[in-house]
C-alpha cells in the first residue's frame, strides 16, 4: 500500500510540472499567466505566437500522463497505473507549486487515456476533432470528448477504467465551468476568434 501511494504520489508531481510556465520563460516569452486567458496550456501558449513553444507545450502536457502510467505500470503493474496517470492529469490541474491554479486538462487527460487503453484514447481524440469540426469551439470538443471517454471505456471493453474516466471528465467540466457558462450564453469564442 505505501509503495503503491508513492507512485501515485510520484505521478501527481510528474503531472504538476508547469511545462508551458516553463517553456515560455525559458524562450524569453513573458508570464503565461498574464497572457490571454492566463491559463498554463498549450492554447494559451499558441497566443503568444509561438508555434514551436505551444506545440512543445501540447506534448509534453500529454506526455505527462502517458509517462506516468507506463512507468508505474511497469514498476507496478496497472491497476496503481490507472491512480498514477489520473494523479498526473489532478496534479496538471492542481499543481502544488502554482497553489493549485493550473491548466484545465485536456492534453494531460488525453495522453493519460491513450497510454491507459489507446482505443479508448483514440475513440476520445476523434470525438474531440468531430465536435471542433462541426462547431468550431474548442472548449466544447473538450467537454464532449471528456464526457464520452467513460462511454468508450465502458463500450470498447475497458469497464475497470470507467471510474477514472468519471473522475477526469468531472474536473475537466468543473475546470471549463466559465466555458460553460459562456456557452449558454453563446458568446463562447471560435478557434478563429480566440486566435
Amino acid at each position: 500500500m505505501i509503495t503503491s501511494a508513492l507512485w501515485i504520489a510520484l505521478g501527481y508531481l510528474l503531472g504538476s510540472i508547469p511545462f508551458g510556465i516553463v517553456i515560455t520563460r525559458a524562450l524569453g516569452l513573458g508570464d503565461l499567466r498574464k497572457i490571454g486567458s492566463g491559463n498554463i496550456g498549450a492554447t494559451n501558449v499558441l497566443r503568444t505566437g509561438n508555434k514551436p513553444a505551444a506545440a512543445a507545450t501540447l506534448i509534453l502536457d500529454a506526455g505527462k500522463g502517458a509517462i506516468a502510467v507506463g512507468i508505474v505500470h511497469v514498476m507496478v503493474g496497472p491497476q496503481v497505473a490507472h491512480w498514477a496517470g489520473l494523479a498526473a492529469f489532478v496534479g496538471h490541474c492542481f499543481p502544488v507549486w502554482l497553489r493549485f491554479h493550473g491548466g484545465k486538462g485536456v492534453a494531460t487527460f488525453l495522453g493519460t487515456v491513450l497510454a491507459l487503453a489507446w482505443p479508448v484514447g483514440l475513440a476520445a481524440c476523434v470525438t474531440w476533432l468531430a465536435v471542433v469540426g462541426v462547431m468550431r469551439i474548442s472548449s466544447l470538443g473538450a467537454l464532449g470528448a471528456a464526457a464520452a471517454t467513460p462511454i468508450w471505456m465502458w463500450v470498447l471493453g475497458y469497464p475497470t477504467l470507467v471510474p477514472v474516466g468519471l473522475i477526469m471528465a468531472g474536473v475537466i467540466f468543473w475546470r471549463h465551468r466559465q466555458n460553460i457558462e459562456r456557452l449558454r450564453a453563446g458568446t463562447e469564442p471560435t478557434l478563429r476568434q480566440k486566435l
